[in-house]
């Protein structure tokens, strides 16, 4: 399964003429560089996924599925550019309700190419269970991000807190892992390894790495793996 080259070529034009009179003009690009072949790709890590977890899921469709739509919204927003100028694929749990759950994700934009797993901006309850299963039992997120497959795929990533969050202990020896409001983990990586023949191989691969990291998560959060 390919990703075209024709991708990065429609995402940077499109970055140079956000408007929807441009967009209107491409639309068949957008579908047949976009659209298509994200969806087919979706389709072809679906049936990967069960042998990394049986309750992740790919859904090969635009709306309510993995791919995210490219249409922006822009109600509460002062940036009113009508699209994303990336792309972007997230694969969730079964029981997951949006992309602040447990997920693996894809990102393909002009420049800017990665690979992550885990929890982005997740809400309250979510953070909290997790510092929680953090703070009670740290072997276990210990030994989750000390992996040796997954340190040599990952970097953890995502934004913390200045100051230890209420109700932990400063003094807790995993605290700055406890001032963590994003659980992720990321890879980057270049334009030419996503439209490399074997790329679905390889993303099902550092989807495989993720496992301990992925798990710790997903059980923390109250999840089945």
């Amino acid at each position: 399964m390919l990703i075209p080259e024709e991708l990065f070529v429609f995402l940077r034009e499109l970055k140079e003429n956000n408007n929807r009179v441009w967009f209107q003009a491409n639309k068949d690009r957008y579908e047949r560089y976009f659209k298509d072949p994200l969806l087919a790709f979706i389709a072809a890590i679906g049936e990967r996924l069960p042998s990394i977890s049986p309750y992740y899921v790919a859904i090969p469709r635009v709306t309510g599925g993995s791919l995210f739509r490219i249409y922006r919204d822009v109600r509460f927003s002062r940036d009113k550019r009508p699209y994303k100028t990336w792309a972007g694929m997230h694969f969730r749990h079964e029981r997951a309700r949006d992309v602040h759950s447990p997920g693996f994700y894809l990102h393909l934009e002009p420049g800017n190419c990665f690979i992550s797993c885990g929890i982005w901006k997740p809400d309250r309850e979510t953070l909290l269970r997790v510092r929680q299963v953090i703070a009670d039992h740290p072997p276990r997120w210990i030994e989750a991000i000390s992996d040796p497959d997954f340190v040599a795929a990952y970097q953890l990533a995502g934004d913390s807190l200045k100051r230890p969050p209420r109700g932990f202990d400063p003094e807790h020896p995993l605290i700055e892992d406890l001032k963590r409001v994003d659980f992720l983990a990321s890879h980057p990586i270049t334009e030419e390894r996503a439209l490399s023949p074997d790329f679905l191989d390889f993303y099902a691969d550092m989807c495989q790495k993720a496992v301990p990291f992925m798990r710790f998560l997903t059980e923390a959060v109250g999840l089945a793996w």
